[in-house]
């Protein structure tokens, strides 16, 4: 981001009690204070740090005799600007063009280290001698290295008008060239610190974000809105993913104090946004208008109820709007206003209609009763093109002033109701947003580049015969925020620390120590190792809870950071402290991995082993040279609870680990350990088991032993008579349930972003499993009238297609997406079983009344088989054959129409044709090529008749005034392609018979599309590319 802040404010001016804020006075909720506004102190805040402009250098180059000069090639005396050797390159004739070729030349080029590269902004002049009001002067910038040592214009003047001694440029054969050279610093954007260069910081692109990036800076940089934003109320226990007020404050906050680029995840989970939404290019004058209709409610009731009427709002006669300004076709600004306000004559057939006075000739436009504040001018850089279907943004080179007079030509912008003692002189508040990076930059370069239009490429080998191009400047402005300099010590004002909440100050202050302390971590972590210790204390919490067939959760047991070259011994001693386990009584293993991706205590670590250093244990240890050292702490206690000696284990010895199923309660616990003898049997351990699990020791229990051994679940021995009292009568079934078990989100197919119900399922279950639960949650008698959809996990949407019904065997099924699987599935409630409506072909149809401007939409179901003819019922078909099966009829895509036919097309004679007719203009990328548009409809042609004749009948038909008429164009058009009538051609003969589509032939009217583009949705199903900006919460 490259910024260019608007001069300080006079320190020493005096504000009056009642100047203190903008917002109205209205009454304060809860005896709250309004907002104090302080104009800002010159040297207080980083808005009054000037940019200062690189030294700029002037080398005037005189060349006589020059119609003499017989090289190809003329360079000028080296000149030194900002400690390097410069000279110009000229080419006398031209460099293979018949236009003067100029060039800025690093003169030493040959000669400087490998890899040398310098910045320079310049310019190259042709001084007219006669009237120096004619100098020719173009300017341009451009990066020096060996590979272009030289850059300029190659088609710089024409050489005609060069030597031409009448043109002022050639005086008594003598040329004066100029250069204006300013040598800026290269920035190293590797280590390049937006804060210690610029005093601002940028923020992080999420995907498609940049646009909404560019409107944050623009209204963080409005100080009077950033404190506005600061004491809207919220409290310590909002949550800024919850709160866009929170969110909002903490990213400004950030913005004003961190030294790096911020992240905007926090505001756009706040708005309710997920990835997708990240992802998807939106329109920044749209954004703009719901974020300020967000923030305009939000402020409702508090102290700074009004802000944004405020700040941004202004009135043209009796109505409130952004002003949109229009860059096509306008040169500027001031011709944009103009277009604005010019007065539109309403005579002819487009007379006024005046009550009482019938039709009047009259003038109509608009004028503006103010202007608010904060300016802002949204530039009409993108337009619908009817011809692609698609937005296109227009790149015309568009100025704007640094100081905008709305109350020129004697205030013609204003109406007479305006109040004319506000002075209404605006200075632009200049910000060039790149993200994350922000760069200084002087203020014509950075208006300069923001003009869009068209700028010539000049060579990179002035020497070959490259014609030099043109290229469109895609980077320009699109908004402009323009500050009035009566209001601008108000809206620039001080915004320190006691404009924020003393809770969002402790919060983000911990959240920055927080990254602080993650960032010395990250850079300290070759020293350290991280140990976790697990204990039985986590068996006991995990298993049955988080952890079924596994004994813990490594990411959930006490972790240690300890340097590399502590001594075990000194670690154990760590150990005590934490746990109150004197070092005696620990005794540490080691954990594996198993082939199915568990983890066992594997060995203990032997005496020696404990010698070594935490470093050395972990190299020695950890074969698959991960981060971190896992451990499990054996302890031994006494029914008081206090450790004892640890017992002598042997090499016979296992360790093994228990867990005690429950089939009434369906749980699963952690019960203790054991060191048992590989020779023995089970039966010598079920005293034990017995004790553990707090059984008599008569009761009957059974074991199972888990794939990989170490773990053995047991439980009582089932009755016969209470087999059937459980789910999951045993170990075995009860985890067979775990590993399918499923929580499912469900959301109603109209709500796709809200959860509606949670459902714990079996991914085994079959579809009527699932419908049937889905209906039982639902209250809906039928389960067939439920049909579900599954979820795209990539674009966080349902699928186009809903699940047929039993079309796929089991809920895993509806789950999977590729290679993820979700946890979310769609549901809608039919009023038709769901393979009834299968067997049914659903069409809309839009019915055109023959002589009433009505159109009405139907939905019809019929089944598959049944004909267009059946459709229609006594109306014919005009698109397709009336016998033809309704199943070939695309209704993803199509939507039929329906419309009466007219008295005097009823009869039709023998040689009389219907065809189709469409509206049409031309593609603008390939005029060969039609776009349609509007409402199509059938017409009868008779055998002989003339385009004359049918065009009298289509313009009584829409009712189309004489003017508009008169300019419309008529087209036979086939596949696309237009072939035009004359009023005396015979329009019957160029339409075959027996033509299937109106795709293949029709009659195309052709003229300008003015209808207003309506909001559509490709397909009205759940997928669109192009969606509008929304904020949700």
């Amino acid at each position: 981001m490259t910024t260019s802040p608007p001069p300080p404010p006079p320190a020493e001016q005096q504000q009056h009690e009642e100047e203190e804020v903008l917002v109205p006075r209205q009454e304060l909720p809860n005896g709250t204070q309004p907002m104090e506004v302080v104009p800002s102190e010159p040297a207080a805040t980083v808005e009054n740090q000037q940019i200062e402009d690189p030294p700029i250098s002037r080398f005037t180059w005189t060349i006589e005799n020059l119609s003499r000069v017989s090289t190809k090639k003329l360079y000028s005396e080296v000149f030194v600007v900002g400690g390097y050797k410069w000279r110009i390159l000229i080419f006398p004739r031209g460099n293979n063009v018949e236009f003067l070729s100029m060039y800025l030349d690093v003169a030493d080029s040959a000669v400087l280290p490998y890899g040398w590269t310098r910045y320079a902004q310049f310019s190259l002049s042709v001084v007219n001698q006669m009237h120096n009001k004619f100098t020719i002067r173009k300017e341009t910038q451009h990066q020096f290295s060996a590979r272009e040592s030289d850059w300029g214009f190659t088609s710089f003047m024409p050489l005609g008008e060069l030597y031409n001694p009448s043109r002022g440029y050639l005086v008594n054969d003598t040329c004066i060239v100029e250069a204006e050279v300013a040598v800026c610093k290269v920035v190293d954007y590797w280590s390049y610190d937006s804060k210690k260069e610029t005093g601002y910081v940028g923020l992080k692109n999420q995907g498609a974000t940049c646009y909404m990036n560019s409107l944050l800076q623009t209204l963080y940089h409005i100080p009077y809105f950033r404190k506005a934003v600061y004491h809207m109320p919220t409290t310590e226990n909002d949550m800024p993913s919850g709160s866009i007020p929170l969110a909002l404050q903490s990213l400004f906050y950030k913005l004003q104090y961190n030294d790096s680029s911020v992240s905007t995840k926090e505001l756009t989970k706040s708005f309710g946004w997920d990835m997708h939404d990240s992802f998807m290019q939106h329109d920044v004058q749209e954004l703009n208008r719901v974020l300020s209709e967000k923030l305009e409610d939000k402020m409702k009731g508090t102290v700074v109820e009004g802000t944004i009427q405020q700040l941004f709002e202004g009135h043209h006669m009796n109505y409130i709007e952004c002003i949109n300004l229009d860059v096509k076709g306008c040169q500027d600004v001031y011709a944009s206003f103009d277009k604005y306000v010019e007065v539109e004559r309403l005579e002819g057939d487009n007379k006024y209609h005046a009550e009482q006075y019938g039709l009047q000739d009259a003038k109509k436009g608009v004028l503006f009763i103010d202007f608010p504040p904060v300016l802002q001018l949204q530039l009409k850089r993108f337009e619908y093109d009817f011809m692609r279907d698609t937005m296109v943004k227009i790149n015309d080179r568009y100025e704007f002033p640094i100081q905008l007079d709305l109350d020129r030509d004697d205030g013609k912008y204003l109406s007479p109701d305006a109040d004319r003692n506000v002075r209404n002189l605006y200075t632009l508040h200049r910000f060039k947003f790149d993200d994350e990076r922000v760069t200084k930059e002087d203020a014509k370069r950075a208006l300069e580049e923001q003009y869009g239009g068209e700028e010539e490429l000049p060579q990179t080998n002035p020497g070959l015969n490259n014609t030099p191009f043109k290229f469109t400047k895609y980077s320009n402005a699109y908004m402009l925020v323009y500050i009035r300099e009566s209001d601008k010590d108000k809206i620039i004002c001080n915004v320190d620390e006691k404009d924020i909440a003393e809770h969002l100050r402790i919060r983000l202050e911990k959240d920055r120590e927080e990254k602080e302390r993650r960032k010395k971590e990250k850079a300290e972590a070759h020293l350290y190792t991280i140990i976790k210790v697990a204990r039985d204390d986590d068996l006991t919490t995990q298993i049955g809870k988080d952890i079924y067939f596994d004994l813990v959760d490594h990411d959930k047991v006490p972790s240690f950071r300890i340097q590399k070259q502590m001594p075990f011994t000194q670690f154990k001693e760590e150990v005590a402290k934490e746990f109150g386990i004197p070092t005696q009584f620990q005794r540490f293993w080691l954990w594996a991995k198993r082939q199915n991706h568990t983890y066992r205590p594997n060995r203990p670590l032997t005496p020696q082993e404990e010698t070594h250093t935490v470093g050395q244990l972990k190299e020695a240890a950890n074969k698959a040279h991960n981060a971190e050292l896992k451990l499990f702490l054996e302890v031994e206690l006494g029914l008081d609870l206090k450790p004892l000696p640890l017992p002598d284990k042997t090499r016979e010895d296992i360790l093994l680990f228990f867990k005690l199923y429950d089939p009434e309660k369906e749980q699963l616990r952690y019960v203790g350990r054991l060191f048992v003898k590989a020779s023995g049997k089970p039966q010598d351990i079920l005293p034990k088991l017995r004790k553990m699990a707090g059984f008599s020791q008569d009761e009957e229990i059974e074991l199972y032993e888990l794939e990989d051994g170490d773990i053995v679940c047991f439980q009582k021995s089932p009755k016969p008579d209470t087999a059937d009292q459980y789910r999951y009568p045993d170990v075995p079934s009860f985890l067979v349930y775990i590993r399918n078990r499923q929580v499912v989100h469900f959301r109603s197919l109209e709500k796709p972003k809200e959860d509606d119900f949670c459902l714990e399922m079996s991914k085994a279950f079959t579809y009527d499993e699932v419908v049937e639960k889905v209906a039982q949650k639902l209250g809906v008698d039928d389960p067939s009238k439920i049909r579900l959809t599954s979820h795209n996990c990539y674009s966080q949407q349902p699928k186009p297609q809903p699940i047929k019904y039993r079309g796929v065997e089991r809920l895993l099924d509806m789950l999977i997406h590729y290679n993820q699987t979700s946890d979310i599935l769609y549901y809608e409630v039919l009023d038709i079983p769901l393979p009834e409506l299968q067997a049914l072909k659903t069409l809309k149809v839009t019915y055109h009344h023959a002589t009433k401007d009505e159109v009405s939409v139907h939905s019809i179901r019929l089944p598959k088989n049944s004909t267009v003819g059946d459709v229609l019922n006594d109306i014919k078909s005009k698109i397709f054959a009336p016998n033809e099966k309704i199943e070939n009829i695309n209704d993803q895509y199509w939507t039929l129409r329906a419309e009466e036919v007219p008295e005097e097309e009823k009869n039709l004679g023998p040689f009389d044709r219907l065809i189709h007719v469409y509206h049409f203009t031309k593609d603008t990328q390939n005029q060969t090529q039609v776009q349609n548009f509007g409402e199509p409809f059938f017409m009868v042609i008779r055998e002989d008749e003339t385009l004359s004749s049918i065009k009298e009948r289509i313009q009584k038909k829409l009712k189309v005034p004489d003017e508009d008429f008169s300019k419309w164009k008529f087209a036979y058009i086939s596949l696309g392609r237009p072939d035009y009538f004359e009023d005396s051609d015979t329009v019957a003969s160029r339409f075959q018979r027996n033509m299937y589509g109106a795709w293949e032939q029709y009659l195309g009217l052709e003229h300008p599309d003015t209808a207003p583009r309506k909001t559509h949705n490709v397909n009205q199903n759940r997928h669109s590319f192009e969606r509008p900006v929304k904020i949700y919460n």
